[in-house]
């Protein structure tokens, strides 16, 4: 199975650091941020209006993969890194680059077939530059009308956004239509 085919059927894979095990995951409820439900809190809202930053699509892939994969703990392995840059090559898989006085300060990356992105991982150097990506990304996927933003797991940090979680057979559904729908990322 290639790991768009994966994607399709509301899988992902992680890897696993020292080992050369990449694992599927297939969770019984699934996290999606509604891009019409976008919650963006005041103290971001003055940040995003400051815009003492610079957004971009697609201009550093590998450097945002490599800022996701350093941390303490990560499931960005080598061979995670190298199927990620091969979907990339394909126009499969898009960065969002948070820049701070020319410096790469935060940023997401993901995988998009159809209307359906699914978020893999974020970062940030610089105070709320990782939220500055996921707002960026969820405006930009509502404007070219995607279906899907999936977040895998729902955590404190995203139930801010409005992030929520949504069963599998009804994640299997969203899905569904958003693989019909024909948008364009980049």
């Amino acid at each position: 199975m290639s790991v768009l085919d994966g994607y399709r059927r509301g899988m992902f894979p992680m890897g696993y650091p020292g080992r050369k095990i990449i694992s599927w995951h297939h969770p019984n409820v699934r996290a999606v941020l509604p891009l019409d439900a976008l919650h963006v809190s005041r103290s971001l809202e003055r940040t995003l209006r400051k815009a003492q930053f610079e957004v971009t699509f697609n201009k550093a892939f590998p450097d945002v993969m490599k800022g996701c994969a350093s941390r303490q703990s990560t499931w960005i392995t080598r061979d995670i890194f190298r199927v990620y840059a091969e979907l990339h090559a394909m126009d499969k898989a898009h960065s969002v680059e948070v820049w701070v006085d020319g410096q790469l300060a935060g940023g997401l990356y993901g995988v998009q077939i159809g209307g359906a992105f699914f978020a893999e991982s974020k970062f940030h150097r610089v105070t709320d530059m990782s939220k500055v990506a996921l707002v960026s990304l969820a405006r930009r996927l509502k404007e070219r009308g995607f279906r899907l933003l999936e977040v895998q797991y729902l955590t404190e940090h995203l139930s801010q956004f409005g992030v929520m979680e949504v069963p599998d057979a009804e994640y299997q559904q969203m899905l569904a239509q958003a693989l019909a729908a024909e948008c364009v990322f980049p």
